[in-house]
């Protein structure tokens, strides 16, 4: 399995000035954690790492001194998320015919996750992992009046590994740039292309870094595993 790993965005939401991946957790930054699971797992052959020259140093630096053993490949990313995958497409092998994408602002996934991902891919054309929603959702309006509450039974959470079939991703997004269509993930250019998207269960615990508070629950999650 080939995996791709967007890593080309900033902290502003952290209230840093570099890219938020670079971020010490526990002695290591944020993306080294996902790094060192997606070296775990069983199914991952090949890593591609979406991001901006300026931070190339420093994560060769850091797979390095990782040690890791599977074939890396640092690839230029875009002003979005949308244009990174784009790019990191362009970027796999001839020989991958499917992929993980990862974000790497959810760097506490485990090997187990991107096997079942991988795993459950020998079944469909497309995927994400996803938890129910626990909480009761309201949608509103521009003037902060409740509009609607949707069914919770029927909500689920969107997370990462999403996992697609290369070539109809790849003509996903081709037919997004064509059209200008912005989307904040890859499932999002299944859907719009009538492709289907299959639920995998996800980790309560794999959460997306993007805040001081999410820092620090993140590492209470580690101290929890040992």
């Amino acid at each position: 399995m080939y995996l791709l790993i967007p890593a080309a965005g900033m902290g502003r939401r952290m209230g840093s000035d570099r890219n938020k991946l670079l971020l010490q957790l526990q002695g290591k930054p944020l993306l080294a954690w996902t790094l060192l699971a997606a070296e775990s797992a069983q199914t991952i052959q090949w890593i591609g790492i979406m991001g901006q020259p300026l931070d190339f140093p420093n994560f060769k630096a850091m797979i390095t001194q990782l040690s890791l053993t599977k074939p890396i490949e640092l690839i230029q990313g875009g002003q979005t998320r949308q244009e990174s995958v784009y790019n990191g497409l362009q970027a796999l092998p001839d020989t991958a015919k499917q992929v993980l994408i990862h974000d790497g602002a959810r760097c506490l996934a485990t090997p187990d996750l991107f096997d079942r991902c991988a795993d459950a891919l020998a079944d469909c054309q497309g995927l994400i992992a996803a938890i129910p929603v626990k909480d009761t959702i309201k949608i509103v309006d521009s003037s902060g009046y409740i509009q609607d509450t949707p069914d919770r039974s029927k909500l689920w959470a969107a997370q990462t590994p999403q996992g697609f079939e290369v070539q109809l991703l790849k003509q996903a997004h081709q037919k997004g740039r064509h059209l200008g269509w912005q989307v904040t993930d890859d499932a999002a250019l299944f859907e719009r292309c009538q492709l289907p998207v299959k639920i995998v269960m996800g980790e309560e615990t794999n959460l997306k870094i993007t805040t001081p508070v999410d820092l620090a629950i993140a590492q209470f999650i580690l101290q929890q595993r040992g």
